[in-house]
């Protein structure tokens, strides 16, 4: 019986994906009975007959395998093709352990995230270190997503973090597990039950936020959500987006995050809610901008941010939001 099944979701990254199978391969002996899917989501490179192959010449066909999503449909959707399957089996498994392809697990990271759930029936979710490319450890937890967190991490002003802590979205790494609001799909094990109380990913959501909003109806369940130091991966962010990139001036941010951030405030919140969000946002942002100027600050920010933020604000776009029905 598996007891835990990886889901990873490439695209056009298919030489970082079988980096990632390989990590895996390396722990199978560390870890309980598990099995990996890589959802290839509409490449077009040709990731499926490179995945595929790489599963066949180093004989992982016992506990991998490539399946092709037919279209790029996203995030979530990549993730419900090989879930889906899985949770209707008549064996399914115990545990779903999301994992980005640009990751690799380390050592012992896979039992860490098995144990743990093992241990504290209540949790929902757990997650562990992740490494970046630069070998800096990254948060993987953060608070709720808030009106006030939208005026307080767009300022960027020290005092403003310290009074009001849980504003600032990243919860930082200690030596002692803690709950969180949210967690990082990037490496993201699930318990089995909280699909049967929620549901799938919600799949109006193309890219970003998607996580956010499936943590918070399982919290909202009753479900725990757990940071553990431990679970380590090395992750080289971005790698399929490019939206993220560290000490560097970033891309122009693609309609598809407006979009899926307005989604989130208002499926979940009222739309006076979603209003004073977004205000906040623009309002902490451009005393940002204007500090940054006078300060002489690098600017890293995405061009146009302000400008395309507001074009795609509630303000501009009204309240309506897409619907796309799991099935």
């Amino acid at each position: 019986m598996t007891e835990v099944l990886i889901v990873s979701v490439n695209y056009r990254v298919p030489e970082l994906a079988i980096k990632c199978l390989a990590s895996v391969a390396a722990e199978l002996d560390n870890m309980p009975e598990t099995k990996m899917v890589v959802v290839e989501n509409g490449s077009e490179d040709g990731s499926f007959e490179k995945i595929s192959t790489a599963i066949e010449e180093n004989g992982w066909q016992d506990w991998a395998s490539c399946v092709d999503s037919g279209r790029n449909g996203g995030f979530a959707f990549g993730n419900n093709v090989g879930i889906r399957p899985a949770l209707n089996s008549e064996n399914p498994p115990d545990y779903i352990w999301l994992l980005n392809p640009d990751a690799e697990i380390c050592k012992g990271a896979g039992n860490d995230l098995y144990a743990f759930m093992e241990s504290h029936p209540k949790a929902g979710f757990v997650t562990g270190d992740e490494i970046d490319a630069k070998g800096e450890l990254q948060p993987t937890a953060f608070y709720r997503f808030s009106a006030l967190g939208e005026f307080v991490n767009t300022m960027r002003l020290e005092i403003l973090a310290l009074m009001f802590p849980k504003a600032r979205l990243p919860k930082q790494p200690g030596p002692k597990p803690f709950q969180g609001d949210w967690l990082s799909g990037c490496s993201l094990m699930i318990r089995r039950g909280v699909f049967a109380d929620v549901g799938l990913m919600d799949e109006s959501y193309f890219l970003y936020f998607e996580e956010s909003d499936f943590c918070l109806q399982a919290q909202r369940k009753g479900w725990q959500l757990w940071y553990i130091p431990g679970g380590r991966i090395y992750h080289e962010a971005g790698s399929s987006t490019g939206i993220w990139v560290q000490d560097e001036k970033s891309p122009r941010r693609p309609v598809y995050w407006f979009e899926s951030r307005r989604r989130y405030f208002l499926k979940n919140f009222s739309p006076l809610y979603a209003i004073t969000a977004d205000g906040l946002w623009m309002l902490g942002y451009s005393i940002w901008k204007i500090r940054r100027f006078i300060q002489r600050k690098p600017d890293f920010d995405p061009p146009y941010f302000l400008r395309d933020f507001f074009m795609n604000s509630v303000f501009m776009k009204g309240f309506a939001i897409k619907e796309i029905k799991n099935t």
